[in-house]
């Protein structure tokens, strides 16, 4: 086929998967748990943007563009929702009728966002948080901006761009429409999440609100009284500064709250667990503190998102933990006297759930299945039904460790119009964070390889999540103070090539002559380490957002200092420790055709570890193609512009087919026409 065709071919599966695309998030049910207000968004290629509105039941009932966080109140009578603006900032707080007549009322406008929204029970107030901007911010442009100060790490962040001098506080404001908006924990500090006590007298916030936190890493749980605005000194610590305690949720009796966290701010990686402490006491420390979830070793911060645990009574709970590619709904009973009970089945992962009056709402996505709402066993929404039913399954596999201690979890997709007696080029993806999960949900990216005609092969190594402990914290650095390991670069590359030799070997359509690998992030990291290290394997190999110099990363990165987390010392101390799993050390032994994609606004792996890798490829005349996406930060695959994520898939699957191409006998390097 000409070149200009398959072009076009991959143009149209890109656009086929992408446009139009509608997914479901956000659940909220009523009090009585006879509705739910869920969020319909779907992305629209021609405008550029994703529209996002609430739907009650089966219909929508608002009109977007930027819709978002419904919750109900109290009687069951409104709907609150936040709609955002054009410029992704100024947001208005608004409240639907539901019963009875009436009209959509504003509460308040944001200049900075606003998230978190909760309803008081006694129905009166609306807590959420929202940014605080300093006076620079209303300047005509930054040529007005007076020059900022930076005195603490983190100041940075990954698509928020500046975060210290425009922190997330906790708001209150009148349901009734009587008031402003009242900021009761201004100030410094960040803060996440808004729970009420039972008596609507306060909230319950996350933050990290004592001096060192960005040098401890400590995160709290805190009380924030409805006067804090005037009494700052009510404020309550619940924790001791010892661990990470995020996502709070108070019991129906306010006697205690639940939350996920861990203890152990010097290790990175953990399963992070259901937890709870006394609403009454201040200071609780990580020994005291009743791990709830601890008889099942999995991490209850997951892949595919979540939430605050939900209680259902005053003795148990409900939320998410991952488990070896999927993602269930588990009941958590709060003193820990009984293991966790899984609640959902299959190869599935659950995405957001929420639960009143004993109905239990999720939201479920599959390789096969965008994520469509679900009542108890019931599927209730199928606004992904016309791509869903186009949408290819895949296999999942096992392979034994080269070591024979433990077997990997692989997937394998075949390609589209499958054919046993052909063999097809093969792509190896491998996924970022190290500690994340592929698994059982709606990966467009190998959708989009496999209509393209590759087998897509990829799994979950050692580092990932979703295992025990052990497994994700086999690649901590050998010189980590808690739980040494092989460090990046070690055991995590064994069995990433472990997958893809067992894929070669058990699937006699894989072409192990046309093998290509792909990753972002830390899987970007692993994409240059093989090419420098093992090349041989690859015909070509794609390194997006990646990791190239540990060293330099962590002094451009928005989360550098963490670092040490993972590959134990700091890098000023035990520079080594960083350059031994730089692949950049070893750019002279990189032979393999490299395809590089970096955004130009990502502060996490900020565009300079792309730009290190290119000018040394270049300067030593190896075969290397880079692409910049402008306004895009590291999200660009997941979340960046319609137009933006389009043209990264033309760019790949353009690349890979070039590159991939079966060889004549006559010319091994000319591909066939």
């Amino acid at each position: 086929m000409p070149a200009a065709a398959v072009a076009q071919q991959h143009t149209e599966i890109a656009q086929r998967l992408l446009d139009r695309r509608s997914t479901v998030g956000s659940p909220a049910l009523s009090p009585d748990g006879s509705h739910t207000a869920f969020v319909v968004s779907t992305i629209d290629l021609e405008t550029n943007t994703t529209l996002r509105c609430v739907w009650i039941d089966d219909a929508p009932v608002t009109a977007g563009p930027k819709d978002h966080s419904p919750t109900w109140s109290p009687d069951g009578r409104f709907v609150a929702f936040a709609s955002t603006g054009d410029d992704d900032h100024e947001t208005t707080l608004r409240i639907l009728p539901v019963v009875g007549p009436g009209e959509v009322r504003t509460l308040a406008t944001m200049p900075d966002g606003l998230g978190d929204l909760a309803w008081s029970p006694d129905g009166t107030w609306l807590g959420f948080t929202s940014r605080t901007r300093n006076e620079r911010y209303s300047t005509p442009d930054s040529s007005w901006q007076s020059p900022r100060k930076i005195e603490r790490f983190f100041s940075r962040l990954n698509g928020e761009n500046w975060v210290f001098d425009r922190p997330k506080h906790v708001h209150v404001v009148a349901a009734d429409g009587t008031g402003k908006p009242r900021n009761l924990t201004p100030g410094a500090f960040q803060h996440s999440s808004v729970s009420w006590t039972p008596d609507s007298s306060a909230v319950v916030t996350s933050a990290a609100r004592h001096d060192t936190w960005d040098r401890d890493l400590a995160e709290d749980i805190y009380v924030v009284p409805l006067d804090a605005d005037e009494r700052p000194d009510g404020i309550r610590c619940l924790t001791a500064h010892d661990g990470t305690y995020s996502m709070p949720s108070v019991s129906p009796d306010g006697s205690r709250v639940a939350f996920v966290g861990r203890g152990d701010t010097e290790t990175m990686v953990h399963n992070h667990a259901v937890g709870s402490v006394p609403f009454d006491e201040d200071g609780t420390v990580e020994p005291d503190i009743t791990w709830a979830s601890e008889a099942l070793d999995r991490t209850f911060i997951c892949t595919v998102g979540g939430r605050a645990p939900v209680w259902e009574n005053d003795e148990s709970v409900l939320a998410t933990a991952e488990d070896r590619g999927e993602t269930h709904l588990f009941r958590v009973t709060i003193d820990a006297s009984a293991a966790p009970q899984r609640l959902t089945t299959g190869a599935i992962s659950v995405m957001d759930f929420d639960a009143s009056a004993g109905t239990v709402a999720t939201i479920h996505s599959a390789a096969d299945l965008t994520a469509e709402l679900f009542i108890d066993e019931d599927r209730r929404t199928f606004v992904g039904n016309a791509l869903s039913s186009t949408l290819l399954g895949w296999e999942k596999f096992s392979v034994p460790t080269t070591d024979g201690s433990d077997e990997i979890d692989c997937w394998i997709m075949r390609p589209a119009d499958f054919d046993e007696s052909r063999s097809y080029p093969v792509l190896l993806d491998v996924h970022g964070g190290p500690y994340t999960q592929y698994g059982e949900y709606f990966f467009d990216e190998a959708q989009m390889q496999a209509a393209a005609g590759f087998v897509v092969v990829l799994g979950n190594p050692r580092g990932s999540s979703g295992r025990h402990l052990g497994w994700g914290r086999a690649i901590l650095g050998p010189k980590h103070p808690v739980a040494p390991g092989s460090g990046w670069g070690g055991v995590d590359v064994d069995d990433v090539l472990a997958t893809i030799d067992a894929a070669l070997d058990r699937y006699p359509f894989c072409d192990r002559d046309r093998v290509g690998m792909l990753g972002g992030s830390y899987g970007g990291f692993m994409a240059t380490w093989l090419a420098a290290h093992h090349g041989e394997r690859f015909r070509a190999i794609c390194s997006e957002r990646s990791v190239n110099n540990l060293v330099s990363e962590e002094w451009n990165s928005d989360i550098g200092t963490a670092f040490r987390t993972e590959h134990g010392p700091l890098y000023i101390d035990d520079p080594e420790v960083y350059r031994a799993s730089s692949p950049i050390e070893r750019i002279r032994d990189i032979d393999t055709p490299m395809l590089l994609i970096h955004s130009e606004e990502d502060w996490r792996c900020p565009i300079g570890q792309a730009e290190e890798l290119w000018m040394g490829l270049r300067l030593l005349g190896k075969e290397v193609d880079f692409y910049r996406f402008p306004g895009e930060n590291h999200e660009l695959s997941r979340s960046g512009s319609p137009v933006h994520r389009v043209q990264r898939a033309e760019i790949i699957l353009d690349w890979f087919t070039d590159k991939l191409a079966a060889r004549t006998a006559d010319d091994p390097s000319s591909p066939d026409d």
